[in-house]
Formats: C-alpha cells, sequence, structure tokens
C-alpha cells in the first residue's frame, strides 16, 4: 500500500479482482476496515476513475517544508530541484512531478496563487510520484528563489528570450530549474530572478513545447550530464 495512511476501504458486491485477497489481509492488519458496497455507489464516488471493483480512501497529500526539501538534498547532492512558475493544468503539473521523480529531483516546488494543486487529478497524473517526491507550495516563488540561492543553487529558467540553449549550461552543480506557465511562460519578476535563462532549439514550424515537455528535458539534460559527467559551460 505504498506506506499511504488508508482511512477505508470500499470493494464492490459480487467483484473478485485479482489480488484482493491479499488487499483484505493487509487492511485487516493493519486496522482499515473494508466495506462491501453496491457497485453503483463506487461509479458515483469515482465516476471517471477505472476502479476494477475496488476503492479506497486515503489521507491528502500534505505539503512539503522547503527546509526539509533542502535537507534530503544536502544528502544526496548535488540538489537537483524542479520550481513551477504558474502552471495551471494539473495534468501538467501531475506530468512534471512524475518527470521529476523520475529524473532523481529532491522536490518540487509550487506557487500558492494562480497554480494548479495537487488535486486527485494531478495525483494521478503523476502516476503515483506524488506520493513520493516531496511538493512544497510557497507565497511568493520569486523570494524562494532567492532563499535557494542564499544556499548555492543555480537558478536556471526556461525561457524563449533565453540566449543560451539548454545542451550549453551546466546543470552539474546544485540547481533549481524553472519552468512557467502553459500560455505565459516565467513571469518577468521571476526571469529577473534567474541566475541564467536557456531555451531548447526548435526547428519545426511551432515555436514551443507543452509546459511539461519541456520541464521533463531539461530535467533529463540535468540526469545525463550528471550521470556523464559532460564538460559544459555556463554563458556569461
Amino acid at each position: 500500500m505504498a506506506g499511504r495512511k488508508f482511512r477505508e476501504i470500499f470493494v464492490a458486491q459480487g467483484a473478485r479482482p485479482s489480488g484482493i485477497e491479499e488487499i483484505e489481509r493487509e487492511a485487516e492488519s493493519r486496522g482499515i476496515p473494508v466495506r462491501r458496497v453496491p457497485r453503483p455507489a463506487i461509479d458515483e464516488i469515482a465516476p471517471v476513475a477505472v476502479h476494477q471493483g475496488v476503492l479506497a480512501y486515503v489521507e491528502p497529500i500534505a505539503y512539503a517544508a522547503l527546509e526539509d526539501v533542502l535537507q534530503r538534498a544536502a544528502q544526496d547532492p548535488p540538489g537537483l530541484l524542479l520550481v513551477l512558475d504558474g502552471i495551471e493544468d494539473p495534468q501538467n503539473l501531475g506530468a512534471l512531478i512524475r518527470s521529476a521523480d523520475a529524473a532523481g529531483a529532491h522536490g518540487v516546488i509550487v506557487g500558492k496563487h494562480r497554480a494548479a494543486r495537487l488535486t486527485e487529478t494531478a495525483v494521478k497524473a503523476s502516476a503515483g510520484a506524488a506520493f513520493h517526491l516531496p511538493v512544497v507550495q510557497v507565497t511568493n516563488i520569486t523570494r524562494t528563489l532567492r532563499q535557494l540561492k542564499e544556499h548555492g543553487y543555480w537558478v536556471v529558467g526556461a525561457s524563449l528570450r533565453a540566449k543560451a540553449t539548454l545542451w550549453d549550461v551546466d546543470l552539474r552543480g546544485p540547481v533549481a530549474i524553472v519552468i512557467g506557465s502553459e500560455g505565459r511562460g516565467i513571469s518577468r519578476l521571476v526571469e529577473e530572478t534567474c541566475d541564467l535563462l536557456a531555451l531548447l532549439p526548435m526547428k519545426g514550424a511551432v515555436s514551443s513545447l507543452n509546459a511539461s515537455v519541456a520541464g521533463a528535458l531539461f530535467l533529463y539534460e540535468a540526469l545525463r550530464q550528471r550521470s556523464t559527467n559532460s564538460q559544459k559551460t555556463i554563458p556569461s
């Protein structure tokens, strides 16, 4: 059960999905109530979910503290953080959390205002990564970036206005990668706070990529560089 705190488990009457006996034994050992209910009741609770006759209530995911994420990164240097400036689509939020977890990031930082939250949709889009990777919610992204700089982080923002391409940037040290909103990109104040802006080379007719795709590419370039110790220079 992935270490999550389950409140209650519903099983559709007459349903015998694969593994249900194991689920019931595990629930009993943890003191988690298992209720048999009519299938329409589960369909009503989760109308868009593929539940296969089983539904669990779990405690909501709590946002992490920035200090805890920084400490986690310090124990496994160099730190790699993903900062999301105004991502409003919960599907994109979940996809970015999933990519950050896969690339070995230590945490994701999101804004409190005009930004997607850790809803059911975002958690599902993360494919479970939101249960494992800390997500920090902050009031002011710009102020948080300044805090990260004080802790030795180099802040790299993804922007179409950049002069450097992603392939020219050194991402081997402690880095915070900033991805902006789906339509506007990173805000002016956030852009001015970044140490460096970088863009992805675009060869086709479309001038930009989906925010979650761009974020994944930036994260995996950081992972590639750290895995191969490739030599890069940071443009001045």
